[in-house]
């Protein structure tokens, strides 16, 4: 079940449009400081929280943003200051600071706060599906009269927010193009460093990302991952349509079977903004739900995953940096590429044999899991895809985004030498 639609979210935008006026004339009178502020839409982790953790080490004074008690205890477990994104004092935190760090949109933190600040947007994931000003469904309002006025007001403020973006890390070249497209930025602003988000799939010796990953699994997965191979099925957000590829009752029962006969588990990781309705009609310790309420930021337990299963999420390009073999299950790729759009084709990335259904799906997994040959041959794929849209693999995109900031005239921490 969905909740959350950009519909219903550009709708509440234009509500707030007083609220953004006096926020930032508000900020005309607050002088900015030194702090740089961190806000993450999917909670504490992405590439958020990679440059935090380098920031607070070389000095700088940081805070996070917070929305929840969740993301107060996660924060507070990893020693990280927070205050709440909302009301005086998020607005206030937000206003002073230097820098802001943020993933997935400026209301990361106070929305109202952000005028004038070096904005560094880090983005959550490689566009394979196309966001910001590339797709339709960016600028979607409810069906009233004036509808078409509003989008175009709607595209308006979307490109004005944007314009505030000073750094924008991109994969590779070929992401960047996109990136640059989607947020309507020069590509002085849109630099090819490597994403801070994936370093945890890159840095250090493999058997240790895999067993800090699996530790992270057993906690967070309900118990031991008691099985030769562990699966991930990851399907993307619709915008708040239903995902025509949730299970039956019937293709559960023929899922758990698939599971049983391979010793396999598998996790499903539904969309942050589409939760719901993917539990199995009859209960089985085969399936575990790996929603983001469960694990905020998947990315670090990606390493203890054997197989991806997903349809149009930008973790299949993320898992070829481990050589993961990926399966997709888009029943509704033709719509989606009409309504939401791709770059490219969406048979450039899935190749020509995407599954249409949960029964060619668990042909092809079935395959997989039985035959060495076809599990390397995927494997490959995967990699080869991941080359193509990843420039660097050596652990170090957190490290190039921070020079590339500071190079851009943020100053040292106070007191560094």
């Amino acid at each position: 079940m969905a909740s959350f639609s950009f519909g219903t979210g550009n709708a509440a935008k234009l509500l707030r449009i007083p609220l953004y006026a006096v926020g930032r004339m508000g900020t005309f009178l607050v002088p900015r400081g030194r702090r740089w502020v961190f806000g993450c839409g999917a909670g504490i982790g992405d590439g958020a929280l990679a440059l935090q953790r380098l920031a607070a080490a070389e000095g700088h004074d940081t805070l996070w943003l917070t929305s929840s008690d969740r993301e107060d205890r996660d924060a507070a477990a990893l020693g990280i200051r927070t205050v709440r994104k909302n009301g005086l004092r998020g607005w206030w935190a937000t206003a002073r600071a230097g820098v802001i760090v943020v993933t997935h949109g400026l209301g990361d933190v106070n929305r109202y706060g952000d005028a004038g600040a070096f904005v560094v947007q880090l983005w959550h994931g490689i566009p394979l599906k196309r966001i910001g000003l590339d797709s339709p469904a960016t600028t979607q309002v409810p069906s009233v009269p004036g509808a078409p006025q509003l989008r175009r007001l709607i595209a308006f403020l979307y490109r004005n927010a944007a314009q505030r973006i000073r750094v924008l890390p991109a994969a590779s070249h070929r992401s960047r193009g996109r990136l640059e497209s989607a947020f309507a930025l020069h590509d002085d602003r849109v630099i090819v460093t490597g994403e801070p988000r994936v370093d945890v799939l890159s840095a250090g010796p493999i058997d240790e990302r895999r067993e800090r990953a699996s530790a992270i699994l057993r906690d967070r997965a309900d118990g031991a991952l008691d099985a030769s191979r562990t699966i991930l099925y990851a399907p993307t957000w619709r915008d708040g349509a239903a995902d025509p590829a949730v299970p039956t009752a019937e293709e559960w029962v023929q899922i758990i079977r698939v599971l049983e006969r391979h010793d396999a588990l598998l996790l499903v990781r539904s969309h942050p903004l589409g939760e719901g309705g993917y539990a199995p009609a009859l209960p089985s310790r085969r399936v575990r739900m790996l929603g983001a309420s469960v694990l905020p930021d998947v990315t670090p337990a990606l390493p203890a995953v054997d197989v991806l299963i997903t349809d149009y999420s930008s973790l299949a390009f993320d898992v070829g940096l481990l050589a993961m073999p990926v399966l997709f299950l888009a029943p509704d790729a033709a719509d989606y590429a009409r309504t939401r759009g791709f770059y490219g084709r969406f048979e450039d990335v899935a190749g020509d044999d995407a599954a249409t259904t949960w029964g060619g799906l668990l042909a092809q997994l079935e395959e997989l899991l039985a035959n060495p040959d076809a599990f390397a041959s995927r494997s490959a794929r995967s990699a080869t895809l991941s080359a193509e849209m990843h420039a660097y693999r050596d652990g170090r995109n957190t490290r190039r985004v921070y020079q590339a900031i500071r190079a851009r005239g943020i100053p040292a921490p106070k007191g560094a030498a």
